[in-house]
């Protein structure tokens, strides 16, 4: 499903336009990103929680000359499902 099918299921299921169901969307992937950048986590209850995680530096390989390289220190984004979610998905 990509976004423009996203937002169309969720005007439907609404029963909002889709001009309205795209500003929601929007306004939600903003207001996680915003938190997210500060450090937050976000949890939906049932659905998941969205986190920032450190990822140390470390060495990997060249896949193609077999050379060792640096990777940096980053941080990511993980996302771990809810109960709910999980049941419904088996």
């Amino acid at each position: 499903m990509n976004k423009a099918e996203l937002i169309d299921a969720i005007a439907s299921k609404a029963g909002m336009s889709k001009a309205d169901a795209k500003k929601a969307l929007d306004a939600f992937v903003d207001t996680t990103s915003d938190a997210l950048k500060k450090g937050d986590r976000v949890a939906l209850v049932g659905f998941g929680s969205f986190s920032v995680s450190e990822r140390g530096a470390r060495t990997g390989r060249n896949p193609q000359t077999g050379q060792p390289i640096k990777i940096a220190a980053k941080k990511v984004v993980k996302f771990k499902a809810g109960s709910e979610l999980s049941s419904t998905v088996k």
